[in-house]
């Protein structure tokens, strides 16, 4: 594993892309054995320096859910990243182009925690037992490393996205809140307009054959660090859908059918 200085060295150039909107070299090919212990060590100091600033952790996200998107990636497994407080907007917002590079919008369902949950051997169940609603939710995803390292060109890897915070940028909740037992959460549908076009649609179970395994997976994978999904935590479950880029100007309109609809402006 990368000594301690390395790591914040990389967290900090994570940080200053992000505020900056500029893109850093892939850690994975400037640093030789650059490994997933390595990623997460450089995500959770990134987080630590937002959490010094005053911006606290509000909740997690899940992505690489679907067996597609994994072995496009290259691995076997989801990977996670932290939401911020102020990563947070409601639906009918205008989201603003200038904090981003390159925007792209994805359709989930987030999980607001009402007790505790901490692995190991957290299950869907504990899950559902665990969890106080489920909302309709987009995922905002952004990236801070090169696609492909302008000095060598070899492409970035999913390591690299997991150090800049699994790819997220912030999030839309809106629709209509649920209890996790009012509907086989399984067939929850999406239609993602962008401007009055289908652009993606999906069904929930894509994500790991039920939206709740996702949960309980984090569950279990923060479990080492001491980690718990604390009550009043939100947690992006994955998304169902491909990404849609967002542009300046872009109207979308994302349709859950019977739990509602988000809706939000890129300006």
């Amino acid at each position: 594993m990368l000594d301690t200085a390395t790591i914040n060295t990389i967290a900090r150039a994570y940080d200053a892309a992000e505020k900056d909107r500029h893109r850093i070299r892939p850690p994975s090919v400037q640093y030789e054995g650059f490994a997933i212990e390595d990623a997460y060590a450089v995500q959770r100091r990134w987080v630590e320096l937002k959490v010094a600033r005053g911006n606290p952790v509000k909740g997690h996200k899940i992505g690489l859910t679907s067996r597609a998107m994994q072995r496009q990636a290259g691995i076997e497994e989801p990977d996670y990243g932290a939401l911020m407080a102020d990563m947070f907007y409601g639906t009918g917002s205008e989201i603003p182009m200038s904090r981003f590079l390159q925007p792209r919008l994805e359709c989930e369902l987030g999980f607001v925690i009402g007790r505790r949950l901490k692995g190991p051997g957290c299950t869907i169940f504990d899950v559902l037992s665990a969890t106080d609603y489920i909302t309709p939710a987009c995922e905002i995803v952004d990236g801070r490393t090169h696609r492909v390292d302008p000095d060598t060109g070899k492409p970035r890897s999913v390591l690299d996205s997991i150090a800049d915070n699994a790819g997220n940028a912030a999030l839309i909740i809106g629709g209509r809140p649920i209890k996790p037992m009012d509907v086989d959460l399984r067939w929850v549908s999406v239609l993602c307009h962008r401007n009055n076009v289908i652009e993606e649609t999906g069904v929930a179970a894509a994500v790991l054959n039920h939206p709740a395994n996702g949960v309980a997976w984090l569950a279990n994978k923060l479990a080492p660090f001491d980690i718990a999904l604390e009550p009043g935590d939100f947690v992006l479950g994955g998304s169902f859908t491909g990404m849609v880029e967002a542009r300046a100007g872009d109207m979308f309109h994302v349709d859950y059918g019977p739990l509602g609809s988000i809706s939000a402006r890129f300006v």
